[in-house]
């Protein structure tokens, strides 16, 4: 049996609190809000029961928030891409915000099984002096567990339409890519955390946001498989290769940690669940 999950999730500040509301179809559920740094900010856990992905399932998630709303979503868990007897299974996320809205984006890492065949679609559209912070992270099979990632595929595109495009098709069998200096390097988990605005950034901003990121990255065991670019001046990318997802999630946890007080003068207020 095959899934096709729908979820809407749509923030608006009301009375000064931001709040959610949301509609569903299918296995994918957004748990309880919670305010754990006032009612500016709204926290949600991105929850899907059936754990996975299998041939021919479809994850569908659509992001609203009005202007001055402020999101912040994660997951419980990893979501897994298992083996496929040929179709594929989908993962789509569309994130809409108007003026002065903020998101953060920041799932748990997707795990590619071998064999599977998956894609991993965000797509941002950002109105005038809308911000986001989100991050993506990917494992290719389970190093520690001795189930390597050997056949199959996984393609990953983010994209701010018009401004930002990134697109890779990740073969197993192409060791040129798995495992060649310019490619994966033999590292099994690619990593990217990135800050998208609807308009231009001030120089001082990005300036400022590019020193702090090589500021923690030069202090990280990843330094060497790690970077911060701006691709235009709308973005600002960290990029990062890693043996296994524990080391990359953490750097990229110590950026946005920096990059929050940067940006928004917020402190570095992390998800409940991060800590169960």
């Amino acid at each position: 049996m095959t899934w096709h999950a729908q979820l809407q999730l749509d923030y608006r500040l009301e009375a000064q609190r931001t709040v959610a509301r949301h509609q569903h179809d299918g296995p994918l559920r957004i748990l309880q809000s919670l305010y754990p740094e006032g009612d500016s900010v709204c926290h949600n856990v991105l929850v899907h029961p059936p754990g996975g992905l299998v041939g021919g399932d479809t994850l569908d998630l659509r992001v609203t928030a009005g202007t001055r709303a402020h999101g912040l979503i994660t997951t419980p868990g990893a979501t897994r891409f298992y083996r496929s007897s040929g179709e594929l299974a989908v993962q789509r996320t569309e994130i809409t915000l108007t003026d002065k809205a903020r998101l953060e984006w920041l799932p748990l890492e997707a795990i590619a099984y071998s064999d599977c065949q998956a894609e991993n679609r965000l797509t941002l559209k950002l109105g005038p002096e809308a911000e986001c912070i989100g991050w993506d992270v990917t494992a290719f099979g389970l190093p520690n567990a001795k189930q390597p990632f050997e056949r199959g595929s996984f393609l990953q595109h983010i994209e701010l339409p018009g401004v930002w495009l990134e697109h890779g098709l990740i073969r197993a069998e192409d060791d040129r890519l798995m495992n060649g200096p310019l490619g994966l390097a033999g590292q099994r988990c690619m990593a990217s955390l990135f800050f998208v605005g609807g308009s231009a950034l001030a120089r001082d901003r990005r300036q400022g946001a590019l020193d702090a990121a090589r500021d923690v990255i030069e202090a990280h065991p990843l330094r060497h498989l790690a970077g911060v670019t701006s691709p235009c001046p709308q973005v600002i990318v960290v990029r990062v290769l890693a043996p296994i997802v524990e080391p990359a999630m953490e750097l990229l946890r110590q950026i946005r940690a920096v990059w929050r007080p940067h940006f928004w003068h917020l402190s570095a207020n992390n998800p409940r669940i991060w800590s169960t």
